[in-house]
């Protein structure tokens, strides 16, 4: 019979706290009832992905909403995963997308009073709880090496058992003391595992507030709990880190569903308060007709990188990522077009249980409509931002004359119905770049329905009539003068109501216009372009413009 006591202070010598000293250090949060307290937790591996933001904000809505602690811990458990960097990374990421933690881990260490926020410094919190089991019969150290496990698995293959460190199979879970301490006498490293007494012919039930009831085998796995260094295990380490820093919602992916009993058997064995938990769904793609989830390897969208380098608005993610977190958002919106969108009640009841459908479209209809609320200023410090680290050549000619591209950004911008040009601002160059020389391509070509010698009528009459001061009735009434003098309708109805008694209408003649002066087919108001170009450089384009059609004839 082992004496788990001896064999705690022999396992762990310099473990001199207890339990109940962390429970005194760290006591249940000072709140309002009803608060809650989630945490975002990744890993510092480089590479942070839209799942991790539509959890985070799944996290910060629970607490801020409720008057609760969002706080941010780094679990950095697992070393060989880790990417130097990557910690500020994922500061400046949630930073940027508007995720304000309460409390834990920033560039300049911990901030709160439930620290360390860094799994690596918390070493002594976790070997304290394992030496706790220890002394309860509930952890024992294992001396496998990788070759022991590998023949185990073997063994059990051979068996047609389910493989794994459990049972008969489980090799030194009833050493005796002496026997331990000639392996540790020898340098033997070893690992802590968890003593299960689960049986998996039994049920362990469980509630998640997504999915709701959920029921699955008992674990009867030796789980390990720490590592050979003494660092724990995922496992573990969230189990001890959840109680001590008093979070009341664990909001993760559904991938840990399958593991989702380890951590109940030992929240039980521990004796402490389960969490509620919130296990999200797996972001899907439409791919043919079927659906498969989105993949680091295959799926650019996945990376959360992929929308910096893009120049989506963060904005404008959140605004989608909550369509897709709540259905009755989008009826929200409709109904409340200019609040904020933190003064939405957001709710677990309207997440789904299945599969979340990511769609790029709806994405770039949501960040039309956003960047469409937005005045000039903003876009114009938004693009200047963006473009400063992503396009520096543009930057520079963006931001040459703040005056003049404020103006051009002003186009269409107040009123009911903004212009919806802007999804991207990676877009903006190709948005508004004509109205730079540098950028400003001239056109080869014009409509096909449309006669040369209509188009060289119209742009060589136009630069006659051409006027910078006239107002904008006075420039479209020219226009129509113009369109039916050619032979064209000047009004659109009387093209509708007959067609085949004119070259075409008054709308040819503007496209005509259009494409002489931006070189494309589609822009913001050609009035306003023209307004803003100024009258030399609209004749200068009309004239290049003419002389490209009049060589195309020859």
């Amino acid at each position: 019979m082992t004496d788990n006591k001896y064999l705690a202070d022999l396992l762990f010598p310099d473990i001199d706290k207890t339990v109940d000293y962390f429970e005194e250090k760290y006591p249940p949060r000072n709140l309002a009832e009803g608060a809650k307290v989630t945490r975002i937790a990744p890993s510092p591996t480089g590479f942070i992905h839209i799942g991790n933001l539509f959890g985070a904000l799944v996290d910060e809505r629970l607490a801020h909403q409720s008057g609760g602690i969002f706080y941010l811990r780094i679990e950095d458990t697992d070393q060989k995963r880790k990417v130097d960097g990557a910690v500020e990374l994922i500061i400046d990421t949630f930073k940027r997308y508007g995720l304000s933690f309460d409390e834990g881990y920033t560039e300049d260490g911990g901030v709160g009073d439930y620290g360390p926020y860094r799994q690596r410094e918390r070493a002594e919190i976790y070997q304290t709880v394992a030496k706790h089991l220890v002394e309860k019969g509930l952890a024992y150290p294992c001396f496998c090496t990788e070759e022991d496990l590998d023949k185990i698995r073997k063994s059990q293959l051979e068996a047609g058992e389910n493989p794994g460190y459990y049972g008969k199979w489980a090799r030194h879970r009833d050493c005796d003391v002496e026997e331990i301490e000639r392996n540790l006498s020898a340098g033997k490293p070893f690992v802590l595992r968890l003593r299960s007494f689960g049986d998996i012919s039994k049920t362990v039930k469980a509630r998640d507030m997504i999915k709701g009831e959920l029921e699955f085998p008992e674990n009867n796995m030796d789980i390990i709990l720490l590592k050979s260094d003494g660092i724990p295990t995922y496992h573990f380490a969230h189990v001890v880190d959840d109680h001590f820093m008093r979070t009341t919602h664990v909001v993760r992916g559904e991938e840990w569903l399958s593991t989702f009993p380890w951590h109940l058997q030992l929240f039980e064995y521990l004796g402490w308060k389960l969490p509620k938990f919130i296990h999200t769904a797996h972001m899907l793609k439409q791919e043919g007709t079927g659906k498969r989830k989105l993949s680091k390897r295959k799926d650019p969208e996945f990376g959360i990188e992929y929308y910096n380098k893009n120049g989506f608005e963060p904005e404008a993610v959140k605004e989608y990522l909550m369509t897709v977190l709540n259905s009755n958002f989008e009826e929200w919106r409709l109904q409340n077009k200019d609040k904020d969108i933190d003064e939405f009640k957001f709710t677990v009841n309207k997440m789904s249980s299945s599969g979340a459908l990511f769609d790029m479209d709806k994405l770039i209809d949501v960040s039309k409509n956003v960047i469409s609320k937005m005045d000039a200023e903003t876009v114009y410090e938004k693009v200047s931002e963006w473009t400063k680290q992503y396009d520096p050549e543009f930057y520079l000619y963006f931001t040459a004359n703040p005056d003049y591209t404020k103006e051009i950004l002003s186009i269409g911008r107040g009123g009911k119905k903004p212009r919806k040009d802007i999804a991207v601002w990676s877009g903006v160059k190709e948005y508004m770049g004509f109205f730079f020389d540098k950028y400003f391509v001239p056109a080869e070509s014009f409509p096909e329905n449309l006669a040369k010698e209509d188009i060289v009528a119209v742009l060589s009459k136009y630069v006659s009539i051409f006027d910078p001061v006239d107002d904008q009735n006075t420039w479209f009434d020219k226009i129509k003068v113009l369109a039916g003098d050619l032979g064209f309708a000047s009004e659109m109805k009387d093209y509708k109501q007959n067609p085949d008694a004119y070259k075409g209408s008054v709308a040819d003649i503007a496209m005509i216009l259009r494409i002489a002066v931006t070189g494309k087919t589609m822009s913001p108001d050609t009035y306003s372009v023209m307004r803003i170009l100024g009258a030399e450089k609209v004749v200068s384009r009309i004239l290049a413009a003419l002389d490209i059609v009049r060589k195309g004839e020859n």
